[in-house]
């Protein structure tokens, strides 16, 4: 009543029992050994030996796959044993697609790494069958085009994981097979970040229209170390695209990540030899050989995305405050809007503060009787996009600006806060405390950015939470320490940012290793609004020389717009400096190891910018240094850098990698770790 049923795709057989008459599959409730008392010994004895060898058998089946003590791990992918129709098929008029394997196996996240190609409008099925793959296309297919499936490292075997290997099926509806390759890498144009998953894609249509109107010719996928491979090209001239195509429709739409070259791609072959390593087992190295192959052209291009900035500029929204409205915009603009007061006077109503690209401009009221006002009315004009045409004008909106709390309900929550105080002022007399007397009063609350120590280089900011009606630099004083007893008075310059009414930046004449006291006195500033600051003092010291190392970068081929950015090990930027003659200087660098990024500033505002496909206008430049600078305390580091010495898939260090490829766990490599353990 016992029969042996053979695993598919394994090497161990399962003892099982079932009814003869039934079919159905049965365990026995108790071993054997104990079904009968009176059992001879000839008989217990083979009863105890069939037990025993079932449950060798039961427990060699539990763990197909090998353990620490249960063998070497398999490694052994599964393969191939048949296609439907045949690889590399022409003529070809079905759209299913059938693989057979010699064991059981699975796919991992299809949707992922499976890339078809030409791109499919409708979503394919893919199904596994244990031993089976099925593909069925949904789109018609093509005349005279050759199909593609990548499915990269897809298949595995059901046991260990075993990958198949990087594998592409391809068919061709009509005489020949194009078998020309395309590759390369796509970055991320602001930081040379490997980019994953995105979609890279041939166009034959030279035309700068293709892009947004029509699907991809061929397309394949980036693995996670930013590497693609486009297969089944025919020879031809192409332009190339990478695309993040949220809409899965295969064309460009504005707001997707995108990369472009202005070259046109021509693909072409040539015989070449490659190296392959033969294993004498797990560890060792039996032979490496010279094989041939056919070598694709080009296999080395570089895409860099990035992601247009939104141009279509509309009023996002406003913000009203009691001492002043705001105005938000979709995107930048050279326009810088106009105010027309409909309900009050515009002479000295207001002070402007605009952002860098007029996207965010701050009108601060300077009358205080309109602070109490619950709406005012303006005409506003400012750019705008058409929606329909795409081609910015005027426009003029009416607005009623109404604050977030109205008048009446600041004043109450004022008299909330009187009385409040008021009943801790009478618990204060019953315990006879008098020592506050007088209503807490509003001031001007300054935000100071300062440290206890400072960098020679260091400029202290601060930052006000309105503009200030008035600055008294007789109120601000600062003090170089003489000795344990005495000051006096140190020169400085107070700066306020070019582009906010509310910050300012203190510079001094600082000396290494001294000491500094500063002192604020009230009524140093005075807001729009009257109030004023409290008193302030604090103490702090400039760090000695000695304590610095510094980096001197000579950068010959730098262009003139060149930016350089110092970066921590985290990729943050701690300083950034123009690149002047070749050359920049990073002086006063406390210890530690830092990076550095190269970016053209094109258009001259401090800060890289992504690009236009409209305008064919690439991203500014960005390069990095390929290695790490160790800075030591009291030391120079003097390097000269050639910013194309390494192609850019190779200058971006490795410990600011995000996104690392995957070293893949490979049989081998498992066991050899193993034997390695055992020594």
């Amino acid at each position: 009543m016992s029969e042996t049923d053979s695993t598919a795709g394994g090497s161990c057989s399962a003892l099982r029992f079932s009814d003869s008459s039934t079919g159905k599959l049965l365990l026995p409730s108790t071993p054997p050994l104990f079904i009968s008392s009176t059992l001879s010994f000839p008989m217990k004895f083979s009863s105890f030996l069939l037990f025993f060898l079932t449950f060798l058998m039961l427990t060699g089946c539990a763990n197909p796959g090998s353990g620490p003590d249960g063998g070497p791990f398999d490694e052994t992918p599964p393969r191939i044993i048949g296609m439907s129709p045949a690889l590399g098929a022409t003529g070809e008029k079905s759209k299913k697609v059938s693989i057979y394997f010699d064991e059981i196996i699975k796919v991992e996240n299809p949707q992922e790494k499976i890339t078809i190609s030409p791109p499919q409008i409708e979503m394919p099925e893919i199904k596994t069958f244990n031993r089976k793959i099925m593909v069925n296309l949904a789109d018609s297919l093509k005349p005279n085009t050759t199909y593609t499936i990548d499915f990269s490292d897809a298949i595995v075997d059901n046991n260990e994981g075993n990958p198949l290997g990087n594998f592409t099926y391809f068919f061709s509806t009509g005489s020949q097979v194009d078998t020309m390759e395309v590759g390369g890498y796509v970055l991320s144009a602001d930081d040379l970040e490997p980019i994953k998953g995105i979609l890279v894609g041939l166009h034959s249509n030279l035309a700068d229209s293709a892009f947004t109107t029509l699907p991809f010719d061929r397309v394949a996928r980036t693995d996670d170390s930013g590497h693609f491979s486009i297969k089944g090209v025919a020879p031809g001239t192409y332009r190339i695209y990478a695309l993040k195509d949220m809409d899965n429709d295969f064309r460009y739409t504005r707001g997707e990540m995108m990369a472009f070259l202005r070259e046109q791609v021509v693909p072409s072959s040539f015989r070449d030899v490659r190296q392959d390593t033969l294993w004498a087992d797990t560890v060792h190295v039996d032979t490496i050989l010279q094989v041939p192959y056919t070598h694709f052209l080009p296999d080395d291009l570089t895409l860099l995305a990035f992601t247009e900035l939104n141009r279509t500029r509309q009023l996002l929204k406003t913000e009203r405050e009691p001492n002043y409205f705001r105005m938000f915009f979709t995107a930048p603009s050279a326009h810088v809007p106009t105010v027309e007061p409909l309900d009050f006077e515009k002479e000295g109503a207001w002070m402007e503060e605009r952002s860098k690209g007029n996207d965010t401009i701050t009108y601060w009221l300077c009358d205080t009787t309109l602070f109490n006002r619950d709406s005012l009315t303006i005409k506003y004009t400012y750019e705008a996009t058409n929606d329909s045409t795409g081609i910015n004008y005027l426009r003029t909106d009416t607005l009623t600006l109404i604050p977030r709390l109205t008048y009446e309900r600041r004043k109450k929550l004022e008299a909330e806060a009187m009385e409040k105080w008021q009943k801790a002022l009478e618990k204060r007399h019953r315990r006879g405390d008098y020592s506050q007397e007088v209503p807490p009063k509003s001031f001007l609350e300054i935000k100071y950015h300062f440290r206890s120590s400072l960098a020679p280089d260091g400029n202290p900011t601060f930052t006000l939470p309105e503009p200030a009606a008035k600055l008294d630099t007789n109120a601000l004083h600062l003090f170089l320490k003489v000795d344990s007893a005495n000051y006096r008075l140190a020169p400085y310059r107070l700066e306020r940012d070019s582009f906010s009414l509310c910050n300012y930046r203190l510079r001094g004449e600082w000396r290494p290793g001294q000491e500094y006291l500063l002192n604020v006195d009230s009524a140093f500033v005075t807001g729009l609004s009257g109030k004023v600051n409290r008193t302030y003092d604090t103490k702090f010291s400039i760090t000695p020389l000695e304590s610095f190392g510094a980096l001197f970068l000579l950068i010959p081929d730098a262009d003139a717009t060149a930016v350089a950015q110092l970066l921590n090990g985290s990729g943050r930027v701690r300083k950034q400096l123009p690149v002047v003659n070749g050359r920049v200087d990073f002086f006063y660098l406390d210890p530690g190891d830092y990076y550095v990024r190269l970016f053209n500033d094109r258009n001259g505002n401090g800060q890289w910018d992504e690009g236009c496909y409209a305008e064919g206008r690439q991203a500014e430049e960005v390069y990095y240094f390929p290695q790490a600078f160790s800075i030591r305390a009291n030391w120079d580091v003097e390097q000269t850098w050639r910013l194309n010495e390494l192609p850019l898939i190779e200058q971006k260090p490795r410990e600011l990698i995000k996104q690392k490829a995957k070293e893949k766990e490979t049989p081998r490599s498992r066991n050899a770790e193993r034997e390695r353990q055992k020594r």
